[in-house]
């Protein structure tokens, strides 16, 4: 296949949905497929050739209001020129539909968009008629299924999954380092949908009779000085910043737990944390918030642990039971592990090529979705 990827950042920037399209179009490389990305910031991977694009005069003129819509519009221009394309995978919501949806069905090229997160509520009475010409979905998760499913998206063209893990990568690092006690990780960007106040809240909570006990924030952004400033000096808690990913894997399997307490609104909200399967692999027990669960990918609800949105009262109650409960913690780390032991990236990405040829001319297309 000669597949195009359409994302408007990769890495370096920082973001699950950037690493996510980077390691897939690899993969996709590696499975013998030409890969092409469109992207307006960061590095193409090594390999993959990228799509140049030009702006025009009505995306300069969008781009004051929305640079995502422009880049959309001029990727959509781009695909005329680009060749021959067996399928594109945008990863976006019905902004970048809106642009691509008509310039591939004009062209007869399959559109799959994957959908990173929950959809916005502001404009959901546009979605319907922004997803009609999307062939298939692509859902990190239950929240944007839920949210697709809502708008009135037939189940049968909804895939829903998870990003791919680097097993063998995160199971050399599992075994570097002696788990630490009470040692509790969170990692994510330091953004009000991550909902770090509330760790904060919890563990100082905990810290008042577990004076022994660290929480360790990994992440950068805007929220950063009122965190610090929630956290108190001498609070044994501490943000590390932006750290490379083995530096965030060998602090993670250090951790006795890690947390992650996302929260939903009206404008963004979590699909599948991958930190938090990659947590589970590293083989450390993983709370997390009702607004960050691991459905329907982790169907083993004893493998890690939910409390609702917003109670601080029921994450201490799981901090506790995982910190002071042996048999629990270590029932936990082997279930977590079995959960994620088919989610290495050449599977994922096989399944994501798989949902791509039910598109393509030729191929029975619209089957019953899968779960997987």
């Amino acid at each position: 296949m000669r597949i195009l990827h359409i994302g408007y950042r990769l890495p370096p920037e920082r973001g699950g949905k950037e690493r996510y399209t980077a390691r897939l179009a690899h993969e996709q490389l590696l499975h013998g497929h030409q890969v092409m990305i469109a992207h307006r910031h960061g590095r193409a991977p090594d390999g993959v050739e990228t799509l140049p694009l030009t702006p025009t005069r009505v995306s300069q003129a969008i781009s004051r209001k929305s640079d995502v819509t422009a880049f959309a519009m001029e990727c959509a221009h781009a695909l005329g020129g680009a060749g021959r394309i067996d399928v594109v995978n945008v990863q976006g919501d019905h902004r970048e539909a809106l642009a691509l949806g008509p310039a591939a069905r004009r062209l007869g090229i399959p559109l799959v968009l994957t959908v990173h997160g929950a959809l916005t509520s502001r404009h959901r009475p546009i979605m319907p008629w922004a997803f009609r010409q999307v062939d298939g979905f692509i859902t990190i998760g239950a929240r944007p299924t839920d949210d697709l499913l809502r708008v009135g998206i037939p189940g049968r063209r909804i895939r829903t999954m998870s990003s791919g893990l680097d097993l063998p990568h995160l199971a050399v690092v599992r075994g570097r380092v002696p788990v630490e006690p009470g040692l509790v990780v969170s990692v994510g960007s330091l953004e009000k949908v991550k909902n770090h106040a509330l760790t904060i809240r919890a563990f100082r909570e905990l810290r008042a009779v577990r004076p022994h006990t660290r929480l360790v924030i990994i992440g950068e952004g805007p929220e950063r000085a009122h965190l610090q400033q929630l956290a108190g000096p001498e609070s044994g808690i501490h943000f590390t910043g932006q750290l490379s990913g083995d530096d965030v894997y060998s602090l993670v399997s250090r951790a006795q737990a890690f947390v992650l307490a996302s929260r939903r609104f009206p404008t963004i909200g979590e699909g599948i944390p991958t930190a938090a399967l990659e947590a589970l692999a590293l083989g450390t027990p993983v709370i997390v918030s009702s607004d960050a669960t691991l459905d329907p990918v982790i169907e083993d609800r004893a493998a890690y642990r939910v409390f609702p949105s917003g109670s601080g009262e029921e994450l201490v109650a799981h901090l506790r039971t995982v910190l002071d409960d042996e048999t629990t913690r270590l029932r936990m780390i082997e279930r977590g592990r079995e959960a994620v032991s088919r989610l290495d990236w050449p599977t994922v990405a096989a399944r994501v090529e798989e949902w791509y040829e039910r598109f393509m001319p030729g191929r029975t297309s619209r089957l019953p979705v899968e779960v997987s």
